[in-house]
């Protein structure tokens, strides 16, 4: 499974568009499941799901019309898409609203059915645009399980979102983008590398840590600037060089008799990645 990462703006979902055969290229070349978007579409559509940002259902039918149809849009016969239907349904959590029609769903609720739309025809390839947005946190952790579970079954993803920590939990590798490009992999690790903030908190009855000596020895130990450390919420932010200083770091505490609760980046790889490509340093040229 790959994230597609970028600012608004970047090109996104007008890359997404031509990967779905819905928008065709300037210029170069595109291939899904060994089918040309534009030569031929309808090859293309027939291997791969795409989910939307916006729903685009039609209001007046059911969740369950809205799938049936969909699946006869696929040359199923109607039991094939019914049966199909009612699959989905339970698989994206819409059975106790399977005959609302689709204008009194929530927008969470319209996502689940954009991805059970997506994936009608059992798809070998998915684009998702947004796919998390307008979920409750129980509903992302579901979505979460789903996509590895497709991704698993040998599915190619494609995951656009804003929501960093999300794709940060299910996807195995990111393209950046910006302005209309692919970020090149020199520049994604130059921007991802370099010190990054851990958040340390400390067991509560444990007496004040961060002015103990046995803190800052053990931090210095490993080589952080104790003038850079600060304090957010009663847990103590520590700039660490690398991972490997982290770790250095981590045992470094736990030798002086620290009692640690939480030791964690303050931002994942990607949210980090991101902000380093708006840098100076980090930007493609």
């Amino acid at each position: 499974m790959t994230a597609l990462v970028g600012p608004n703006g970047s090109g996104k979902t007008t890359l997404l568009l031509m990967l779905a055969s819905l928008l065709r290229p300037d210029a170069g070349s595109i291939e899904i499941a060994g089918a040309d978007p534009v030569a031929a579409p309808a090859a293309v559509r027939a291997r791969m799901g795409w989910m939307p940002d916006a729903l685009g259902a039609w209001p007046s039918l059911t969740a369950r019309e809205t799938l049936t149809v969909t699946g006869q849009l696929y040359r199923m016969t109607r039991e094939q898409a019914a049966a199909r239907a009612a699959e989905l349904l339970g698989v994206v959590g819409l059975n106790a609203l399977a005959d609302r029609p689709a204008r009194v769903l929530s927008r969470g609720q319209k996502q689940r059915l954009g991805l059970a739309r997506a994936l009608v025809h059992d798809p070998a390839v998915l684009l998702l645009d947004e796919p998390a947005s307008g979920l409750d946190p129980e509903a992302r952790i579901e979505l979460r399980t789903l996509l590895r579970g497709l991704a698993a079954d040998g599915r190619t993803v494609l995951v656009s979102s804003h929501v960093l920590s999300e794709l940060e939990e299910i996807a195995d590798g990111a393209v950046f983008m910006l302005r209309g490009a692919t970020v090149p992999e020199e520049h994604v690790a130059r921007a991802g590398a370099g010190t990054r903030d851990w958040r340390i908190r400390f067991l509560a009855a444990q007496a004040e840590p961060a002015a103990s000596p046995e803190l800052v020895t053990a931090l210095v130990g490993v080589g952080v600037d104790v003038s850079a450390l600060r304090r957010d919420r009663g847990d103590l932010i520590v700039p660490f060089a690398s991972d490997e200083a982290a770790a250095a770091g981590l045992a470094a505490l736990v030798a002086a008799e620290l009692r640690i609760t939480e030791f964690a980046p303050v931002a994942g790889r990607l949210e980090q990645t991101f902000l380093g490509l708006g840098t100076p340093e980090g930007r493609a040229s």
